[in-house]
Parts: structure tokens; sequence; C-alpha cells
């Protein structure tokens, strides 16, 4: 597959960085009547990019389960378990690190001080035709039913719906990432989040952030070892999505860059591309929950004065695995979903709760940039598994 891209003036990468840089220093100087239009494009934006997300589940999923023929099941399977294996390894890793340096480090547990951002000036909401959990699983139904059925008109109708969202895409969702990410780190530099929060916990932040590229690694490793093929040759390709996560601090509004950039490996195969990068977009959350494990632990000895048990922990990374898995991908979706774990498994209360969330969205961003990144390499290992198993490549011949 050829992916055909005219542009002309700056790279994607480069109007990323150029959109956090302008959207940090306005945000510092910006006054509130300013701020409240800012505050109101950034959510009229947010509202169009989610809105677009469960069309993009739909329109690379179901086709892409139904190239796969008669090895659909098997390959969605193989997928998933991937994904949980990869989430509870990483937070093992990260409960370890918890368990040695947690106790060593000088985490202030203050959060207050933050400039509160004004109000929208008018809410316009998109909502979408169904939450993205709904979309992927009616994805993964549709696919495999299509399949089992030998439906030839659904499979091209879906083929068809899969070129109409790749112009979405690149018509739309593309064109507004850069505007949306300095607006989102324009109110970020306005409610002092970067400049009085981040300070505070910037250890914790750092330690966490090792250990996100510490289970990249891992991952490209492994994903190479097993492939037989070069990981570089996908990591390279991936900058423009880990930006974008960073700017947008969710998997699917991150999930039209990353498609992108993961086909320009030379080394995926373009079916395992279009259905493994929008699947692991929505269960492969190993960066967000290696970080929620560290976290709680933080949390722990704060407000309470000791770590959780093992016993406990055990438990709370086993079960988050399974939540991480449908968790939404967008921002503090993993520790949103996992509330009830906190609570019932940890004993945290509200004061747990309302820290847990503060300094999980402090880095949030980087969490989701660790997800987005290391599907790259699950989408390795998934091309592996094809070749080792003799499991054909369907043509398939989308243009973007």
């Amino acid at each position: 597959m050829t992916t055909k891209t005219k542009k002309k003036g700056l790279s994607l990468p480069v109007q990323l960085l150029i959109g956090i840089a302008v959207g940090i220093v306005a945000g510092l100087f910006l006054p509130e009547n300013v701020m409240t239009v800012v505050v109101t494009l950034k959510y009229v934006l947010n509202q169009l990019i989610l809105f677009c997300v469960p069309l993009i589940v739909i329109g690379f999923i179901a086709p892409s389960i139904t190239k796969m023929g008669s090895n659909a099941t098997r390959m969605l399977v193989i997928a998933i378990i991937a994904a949980y294996i990869s989430t509870v390894l990483a937070t093992v890793m990260s409960m370890a690190a918890g368990y040695v340096l947690v106790p060593h480090l000088p985490i202030a547990s203050s959060v207050e001080g933050l400039k509160e951002l004004p109000d929208v000036a008018f809410q316009l909401d998109i909502p979408q035709i169904m939450p993205v959990m709904s979309a992927l699983v009616f994805s993964v139904l549709i696919g495999l039913a299509a399949v089992w059925t030998k439906a030839k008109t659904t499979v091209t109708v879906l083929q068809e719906f899969q070129n109409i969202v790749l112009k979405v895409v690149e018509k739309v969702i593309i064109p507004v990432l850069p505007v949306f990410i300095a607006l989102t780190f324009c109110s970020l530099s306005y409610d002092g989040t970067i400049t009085k929060q981040f300070p505070a916990f910037l250890l914790a932040i750092v330690i966490v952030m090792i250990g996100h590229y510490i289970w990249m690694a891992v991952l490209y490793g492994f994903a190479g070892l097993y492939s037989g093929r070069n990981a570089i040759e996908v990591v390279k390709h991936y900058g423009p999505a880990y930006l974008t996560a960073v700017g947008t601090m969710s998997s699917a509004a991150t999930l039209a860059v990353a498609l992108e950039c993961a086909r320009k490996s030379k080394v995926l195969r373009s079916d395992m591309v279009e259905f493994g990068v929008p699947l692991f977009a929505n269960i492969h959350l190993c960066g967000s929950a290696l970080t929620e494990v560290f976290f709680v632990m933080i949390v722990s000895q704060v407000l309470y004065g000791r770590l959780p048990d093992l016993g406990s922990m055990i438990l709370f990374i086993l079960l988050l695995g399974i939540l991480a898995i449908g968790a939404p991908g967008v921002p503090g979706g993993t520790v949103m979903a996992s509330l009830g774990l906190i609570t019932g498994v940890l004993g945290f209360n509200s004061d747990g709760i309302a820290l847990m969330l503060a300094i999980f969205a402090l880095q949030d961003s980087f969490g989701t940039a660790c997800n987005v990144t290391g599907d790259g390499a699950l989408t390795l290992f998934l091309t592996g598994y094809a070749e080792r198993h003799g499991i054909a490549q369907e043509p398939i011949s989308l243009e973007l």
C-alpha cells in the first residue's frame, strides 16, 4: 500500500511543536476575555474530534477483520491477549519500582493554587453516534459476522466506508490537530498546571517517563525478535503520533496520526496496520496503567503514610489490566474507569481520589504517548504472528 499525500509548508511534527510552544507562551499572557475564546474553540474542536473517533474505529477495524477472512477470530483473540499481557507486565514493573523508590521520594501533596479557566462562551455539543466502546464491539461483531456469512455486499460497503473515513481524516482531523493542541497547551499554561503543579511532582513524573521508555524498549525489542524484523523501522516513524498524543492526551484522538505513522513503516504488514492500530488504540493502555500504579502508591504514601500491601496491589493490577482493555481512549480514561478499584481494592477515600486525579492529569499526556507508541510494537508482533502462522496478506487498495 502506498500513501499519497501532497503537503505544502511545514510538516506535521513541526506544526505540532509550534502549536505546543505557541500555546504555552500565549497562556502566560492572554487575559481572561481572550481565554474565553480559547476555551470555547478548544471545546468545539474537541467535540469534532471525538465525534469522528467512533467513525474511525468502525471504518478501520470492521473492514480489516473482513480482509483477514477465516483468520479474523484468531487474530482478534491474539491481539486482546497481547494487549492484556503488555499492560499487566508494565504495571508489575511499575509496582516493583514503587516499592523501592516511593518511600524515599520528597513528594508534596499540595495541588492547590491553580487559576480557574473561564467558562465556554457557548456550548456546542456534537454527540458521538455511539460510544467508542460500542463502536469497537460493533466493528468486531459486524466484521466477524460478515466473514462467517460470506456477506460480499456488506464487505464492499465496509470498504467504501473505510475510504470515506480516510478522507474525513485527511481533510478534517489532521488539519485541526495542531490548532487543538495549541489551544490545549494554552489552557494548561493559563491555569498554572505547567508552571505550578508540574514542578511539585516533577521527580515522580520523570521516574514514570523513564518507566515508559523502558517498557517501550522492551515491547519493541520483543516484537523485533519475535517477528524477525527491524523494530527501529517502526518506531522511527512514530514521532508525530507521540507528539499528537502529548497534546491531545487521548489515544482515540491520536488514532488518525498513528495510522499515518504506521503506514510509513516498511516492516509492518498493511493488513495488520489497518486492523491492529485502531484496535490497540482502544484496548492497549500500558503507559497509562503503568503510571496509575506508580501514582496510587505515591498517594497512599502521602495521605495514609504507607504503601498498599502486596496482595492488594497484585489484585489491583490484574483487574486494572482488564479495565484498561475497556477503558475509553480519552483523557483520563484509564483512571476514571478504575475509580472503583482505587476505592474498593486499595481503600482510598475522597481525598485520595482527588489527589490521584490531580497528579495523574499532570502526566496523562506522556502516558498516552506511551500507549500510542507501544501500539506500533504490538502491531509488529501481529505482523510476526501472521507470518509465522502462514496467514496470507489480503490485498488492500487504500489511498490517503
